[in-house]
């Protein structure tokens, strides 16, 4: 009798991680670190997008990739402040976080916003394929209800159904699918999704990527000039193809630790540090992404500007010297 094994009837039930073995604040430190600095980093990324374009305008004249920054954003700041509690819980108490309720509901919004942040880029992934195959630009309908009802209503229906069947709770790390009870769920809320949509995105990314260096090559080649509309689908392509390698970043970790979980009852200790860190860093690459795609921007704008005065002057100086001008234009080498 003494030698049987008792069953975990749910995830109070197992060991937190890292007690045993001494990794515990090897995982909760750097993971409360990187999501102090995420947060600070979609906080940015909101103040500086509101800076910059007026918030009555939103969804009339913010360009599409301005907006899904703003609601990537939304999505790290409140899963950050979520997750932040649940670590510092665990961390202070050292032991699961109770009442069960709590874990719940910490584990019901890393569900939520996990999924809608995957569901976002890849739609994110498919406008830029389709923008650069075809020059269509997918239309979510007025104040962008389409893609919020998707990526907001779909996870948080998932996760009613989820907490309904009573699989939120500890994984052992910290509060989100049960560890015991919840394993199946996740497989298929988590693991299954995050797995399709990162093989989706990557063959739509390399496809994007393809399109983009095949048309540019066929101009430079021809000596040609693409025309201003196809111009500003590739840039807006490429732009969103950033938030691509965001996603690559921050979910590959989690992906390979969900198949690697499906044929072991363990996952090896560095990829838990390496899930803990890189799930943990989307303010961060989402505000990385703003800036690099706000400099490209300024860029275009220097460009446009300084070609705009270059016309001016040229039509001013035009009456006076029409054969010179004619002759140093046959000459320069188009910027």
């Amino acid at each position: 009798m003494n030698g049987t094994e008792v069953q975990p009837r749910d995830g109070y039930d197992i060991e937190l991680y890292g007690i045993s073995n001494g990794s515990f604040y090897g995982i909760h430190i750097p993971a409360i670190l990187c999501i102090v600095t995420s947060f600070t980093c979609a906080v940015a990324t909101l103040v500086l997008s509101f800076k910059s374009n007026s918030y009555r305008t939103f969804f009339t004249s913010w360009s599409k990739g301005n907006r899904f920054v703003v609601y990537l954003a939304i999505c790290d700041g409140l899963f950050n402040i979520a997750h932040f509690t649940d670590h510092m819980h665990i961390v202070i108490a050292r032991s699961h976080v109770y009442p069960r309720g709590l874990c719940e509901f910490y584990a019901f919004t890393l569900a939520v916003f996990i999924t809608a942040q995957n569901l976002l880029v890849n739609i994110v992934a498919i406008n830029a394929f389709l923008l650069v195959r075809s020059d269509k630009n997918i239309y979510f309908g007025t104040t962008d209800w389409r893609l919020l009802l998707w990526i907001f209503g779909a996870p948080f229906v998932g996760a009613i159904i989820a907490a309904g069947l009573g699989t939120f709770g500890p994984n052992g790390t910290f509060c989100y699918f049960d560890k015991v009870k919840g394993r199946i769920t996740q497989i298929w809320f988590t693991t299954v999704p995050i797995l399709v949509i990162f093989v989706v995105n990557a063959v739509l990314y390399f496809l994007t990527w393809l399109k983009i260096h095949r048309q540019t090559s066929n101009i430079n080649k021809t000596s040609g000039k693409m025309s201003t509309t196809r111009t500003t689908s590739i840039r807006s392509a490429q732009a969103m193809s950033l938030f691509v390698v965001a996603f690559f970043i921050q979910w590959t970790a989690m992906g390979v630790f969900g198949l690697w979980g499906l044929f072991v009852a363990e996952v090896p200790q560095p990829i838990h540090h390496f899930v803990v860190i890189l799930s943990n860093t989307g303010g961060t690459l989402n505000l990385v992404v703003f800036l690099i795609i706000r400099r490209r921007r300024l860029g275009i704008w220097k460009s446009n500007t300084r070609t705009s005065s270059l016309a001016t002057k040229n039509n001013a100086d035009k009456s006076k010297a029409m054969t010179e001008e004619n002759d140093k234009a046959a000459n320069d080498t188009p910027f």
